[in-house]
């Protein structure tokens, strides 16, 4: 082998030298946070506790349309003046201020209640005349008709402190439209329907009750007697 052909040792690469042919390397930019002039910020998105409630309670709260909740009425009367209207009966005819639902209701509960009077006292003299043909009859029927004319009395008064926005108002005259379905049955069974006794014993006025009834509890109703119950 001649000396020409003896492999030569390969020198150490020097750190920071470049190899003949390489590729030098390419320098990155710093990395700023600092956001470049002009850029807006994308908007911020509620948290979905924020925009749908906490976990476990409803959306529709109640007093927004579509939410309904039953709670028992805390601003029940503590003495007799509590019952009966703040303004007397001069602003009966007086609806400023109410949803639709509640002033159709209040003029049902209104009318009917001033028809049930005018029936009672007529059912009254009625069934006064009837004692000399069956007594045991007429002192039922004047029973019934008695229990009416209070009914239709007190539910003159209901509507009148469901205006003002008295929950326990309402719930009393939801409970009336209840007796007067009572009435309806037992009035139609002893009575046979023919005696005119207002309210109280005559389907049409059970289901004119019940109507009114349904109006009270209607979602823009419920948000009127929260937006009351907030401002008393």
């Amino acid at each position: 082998m001649s000396n020409s052909e003896v492999p030569q040792p390969q020198q150490p690469q020097q750190p920071g030298a470049e190899q003949p042919g390489a590729q030098p390397p390419v320098s990155q930019p710093p990395v700023s946070n600092v956001p470049p002039a002009g850029y807006q910020p994308p908007p911020a998105y509620p948290q979905p506790s924020q925009a749908y409630g906490q976990p476990g309670q409803p959306y529709n709260q109640p007093g927004q349309p579509g939410g309904f909740r039953f709670e028992m009425p805390t601003d029940g009367p503590r003495n007799f003046n509590d019952v009966m209207p703040k303004a007397g009966f001069s602003g009966m005819f007086s609806v400023t201020g109410l949803p639709t639902e509640l002033k159709v209701s209040y003029w049902i509960w209104l009318i009917g209640g001033m028809l049930g009077v005018l029936g009672g006292l007529f059912g009254v003299l009625v069934t006064l005349a009837l004692f000399t043909v069956a007594p045991g009859l007429a002192a039922v029927i004047l029973l019934l008709v008695l229990v009416a004319l209070a009914l239709a009395a007190a539910q003159i008064v209901l509507v009148l402190k469901m205006k003002e926005g008295k929950e326990w108002a309402r719930l009393a005259l939801t409970i009336v439209a209840g007796v007067s379905l009572v009435l309806a049955v037992l009035g139609g069974s002893v009575g046979g329907g023919g005696m005119g006794q207002g309210i109280g014993n005559n389907w049409l006025g059970f289901l004119i009750s019940a109507a009114a009834t349904v109006l009270m509890w209607l979602p823009n109703s419920q948000a009127w007697f929260n937006s009351v119950k907030g401002r008393a």
